[in-house]
């Protein structure tokens, strides 16, 4: 499975760009595989993101703007969706991929499931 960041590398956007060095960052840091896909680059990545962002993970007006996260096909969630989990502890469920042994993610999951037995 491969994690497929969808970005634009020539954002005037300050936000955006600290946003995709955010989300590659923490993947790169934490070892998780990962594809940059640049929409500003490659108009076949632009059109096959915004295909793809589910109807209601859409803005009300204009186009998803990136960084926009896919595992493979599946559509993971935009920044505040990533910024959210990572808060939480529960990236690796919000990429679809199983924790590491030992990471704070696995062992939260595991106290969850004995607290539920």
């Amino acid at each position: 499975m491969v994690i497929k960041v969808y970005i634009a590398s020539s954002s005037g956007s300050t936000s955006i760009k600290k946003q995709q060095q955010d989300v590659m960052g923490f993947l790169a840091a934490n070892k998780i595989e990962f594809e940059e896909c640049d929409i500003a680059a490659n108009e076949d990545n632009r059109k096959w993101m915004r295909e793809n962002v589910p109807e209601s993970f859409r803005p009300a007006t204009g186009n998803p703007l990136p960084p926009q996260i896919f595992n493979e096909e599946r559509y993971c969630g935009n920044y505040q969706a990533f910024f959210d989990a990572r808060e939480d502890n529960a990236v690796y469920a919000f990429l679809g991929l199983t924790a590491p042994p030992g990471s704070k993610e696995a062992v939260a999951l595991a106290r969850q499931q004995q607290e539920q037995q």
